[in-house]
């Protein structure tokens, strides 16, 4: 196929060099003329994707126009605040039925609507896909094994992205799940930050461990109430996802946690990322969410108090750890 791949970060290089050596013809589209002409120069992103090497065959180009009619397939790998902007540059190109696979996990803070969401208001015509998953760019872009799913309203649709990304390397499922694919995915980020500043913070395993569990609790309370299939949450958008970015240094989101609980702020944490944390975009719509639906998220409510209110992040820990006495499984007690 000729494929599209709007956004020259990370993923969008790492999925390019993925389909091209599946054997499709890859254009990738940055809206900064200086990245296309260092990455023409010298096929290689230094600084977000170092030592991953790209082929001639894969072309580089700024104009989106024609990265968008030449192309039968279109990913869309733009960090989630600049989503709704791209695709109203977008639209007047995108053809009847063209299909977009969105990659970028977040949730729009004023709109509260999945990306996927926003990407159908603003391009009614496309067929929108997801595809998400335990999935760092680092590790995509040097070919190792990994699992994704790929969702979509129609099976066909979902199958044709599957077909165009697989091989021994890259495994994809599918499902028909796209609100709770893209819930796990965006509130993970959320989590992730809390496991980094955990870390940070010099605590253990233990400590992760308990962040990662009742996490997913509070991912699978939110995503279910809004809709979402409980098995999505336990399987690779859910829980796989969540384990991969708050164990692995490849997380921004956990890396930014880190910094935070080190001392410094949000600001300053983002600032030596150098990259877009995700999680912080989506944290306050996150905890919308919990109120519009009346579902209780205590590590989201207190991620969210730790960024924006300044509140000490082992104070923040100290809250969630002597908050009431709960129950984890309430059936089944001898009386």
């Amino acid at each position: 196929m000729n494929i599209g791949i709007i956004g020259a970060g990370s993923w969008g290089i790492a999925l390019s060099v993925l389909l091209e050596k599946n054997g499709h013809k890859v254009t990738v589209w940055s809206a900064l003329p200086e990245e296309i002409d260092m990455l023409n120069e010298k096929r290689e992103h230094e600084q977000k994707l170092p030592g991953v090497k790209l082929k001639e065959d894969i072309s580089f180009s700024k104009d989106l126009e024609a990265t968008i009619k030449d192309n039968e397939m279109l990913v869309l790998a733009v960090p989630s605040p600049f989503i709704r902007s791209t695709c109203k540059s977008m639209k007047p190109y995108v053809k009847e039925g063209q299909i977009i696979v969105s990659v970028a996990k977040g949730i729009e803070d004023e709109t509260l609507m999945t990306l996927s969401e926003v990407i159908e208001q603003e391009i009614p015509q496309a067929q929108v896909t997801v595809m998400c998953g335990p999935s760092h760019a680092e590790e995509v872009g040097r070919g190792i094994p990994t699992t994704i799913v790929v969702g979509a309203h129609k099976r066909k649709t979902a199958e044709t992205v599957q077909n165009a990304f697989m091989n021994e390397s890259f495994r994809v499922y599918t499902s028909p799940d796209m609100l709770g694919m893209e819930i796990g995915s965006a509130l993970k980020n959320v989590v992730a930050l809390a496991a980094g500043t955990a870390d940070g913070l010099g605590y253990g395993d233990n400590t992760k461990a308990a962040l990662i569990t009742r996490g997913i609790a509070e991912i699978t309370r939110l995503g279910t109430a809004m809709g979402g299939k409980a098995e999505t949450f336990a399987g690779l958008t859910g829980i796989g996802d969540l384990i991969v970015t708050c164990a692995s240094m490849h997380s921004r989101n956990r890396r930014a946690g880190i910094l935070i609980g080190q001392g410094k702020s949000m600001e300053e944490a983002m600032a030596e990322v150098k990259m877009v944390v995700e999680g912080v975009y989506s944290a306050k719509a996150a905890l919308k969410l919990a109120c519009k639906y009346n579902v209780e998220l205590p590590i989201i409510e207190q991620v969210n108090l730790v960024l924006f209110e300044g509140k000490n992040p082992a104070e923040a820990v100290r809250d969630l750890m002597i908050r009431d006495k709960k129950i984890e499984i309430g059936e089944g007690f001898d009386e």
